[in-house]
């Protein structure tokens, strides 16, 4: 019988990912920014060249690859063409931000990638998150937990008694633009004002600060006061997020990752916590809130496991074969 080999990808809104894996585990990994110009279909072109580029890392035709999991930031929306991508960090043409120098307001994705590949299976990517901590993770025993990430952008992956939330777009989880405040100046990449997403996601919140937040944090990791402050509101509007959905969908584990989170959960674990032990006891007692346990290869794992024979998952929770991995950075792409 001749070897399955599988390819993962991971699109976000700052970098995006191609991993290619068989029974034995992953084989090869590469990385390069995510295009912001270029024509519409740039994203798909560009997953199809990193795709390449891990199998010849790997010293693997592409034509062997049986299957293809993708992790996307969306929202998604559904054509003529299949699955497209709407955006907020990757459209430049819904707000027409300085950050973003295109006109796109729909990426085609399905039909780019299903010019090489038939088998092609795409989710939002804190679902895949989500799909990965429930595979390897910290989520394996939890049937009712929340995976959110935050990253340039908010984002959520929903599971309510074991099953996992899409909606009728795929897009169950975009609870990053729930409306929670009328600052005018908070403004997503969506178009809304004071949405979770406007107020804290890494892109606007360091657009409107008018310096990165790895800055911000860093100044208060020293002890900066008005950099704490910053911090304390920041934590404050997100643990609010989580409350909300907590008593929704009454969850009993809260997972966060993302790379503001990952970078700096020693200082706003306790902030968040507070804010949602805080709040009715009757919906929030035992809640746990903990950091995702497959960090930064959470999305990647979860695009795997979405495409993987099911007796993979055994052998993988075992071995753990994603640490040994190596990852190549690419050159940005032009």
């Amino acid at each position: 019988m001749s070897a399955i080999f599988l390819a993962a990808l991971d699109i976000g809104g700052s970098k995006m990912a191609a991993t290619l894996a068989d029974a034995s585990g992953p084989l090869a990994r590469v990385v390069q920014a995510t295009l912001k110009a270029g024509a519409a279909d740039a994203i798909g072109q560009q997953a199809l060249c990193l795709i390449a580029a891990a199998c010849t890392e790997a010293g693997i035709s592409p034509d062997r690859i049986s299957r293809v999991g993708v992790s996307s930031c969306g929202p998604f929306t559904f054509g003529q063409q299949g699955l497209g991508l709407v955006s907020p960090n990757l459209c430049g043409g819904l707000t027409r931000s300085d950050d973003l120098p295109n006109d796109w307001t729909l990426i085609p994705l399905e039909s780019v990638l299903r010019t090489q590949f038939a088998d092609v299976v795409i989710e939002n990517d804190c679902v895949a998150a989500l799909i990965g901590e429930r595979a390897f993770g910290a989520a394996q025993n939890q049937n009712n937990v929340i995976y959110v990430t935050w990253s340039t952008g908010i984002g959520f992956g929903l599971c309510v008694d074991g099953h996992i939330l899409r909606g009728k777009s795929g897009n169950a989880g975009h609870a990053g633009h729930m409306l929670l405040s009328d600052s005018s100046d908070a403004l997503c990449g969506c178009g809304n004002r004071g949405d979770l997403e406007a107020l804290i996601a890494g892109r606007n919140l360091g657009k409107r600060l008018g310096q990165s937040l790895p800055q911000v944090f860093s100044a208060a990791q020293a002890g900066d006061a008005e950099a704490l402050s910053i911090i304390a509101e920041a934590a404050r509007w997100f643990g609010r997020g989580l409350y909300n959905l907590v008593t929704t969908l009454d969850t009993q584990c809260l997972l966060v990752g993302g790379s503001v989170w990952r970078n700096n959960a020693n200082l706003l674990a306790p902030l968040v916590e507070a804010e949602i032990s805080s709040r009715f006891p009757a919906l929030t007692q035992g809640v746990l809130l903990q950091s995702a346990l497959l960090d930064d290869l959470v999305t990647d794992l979860g695009a795997l496991a979405m495409v993987m024979p099911e007796a993979w998952r055994d052998d993988w929770r075992q071995r753990k074969p994603w640490e040994n991995i190596q990852t190549v950075a690419l050159d940005d792409a032009s």
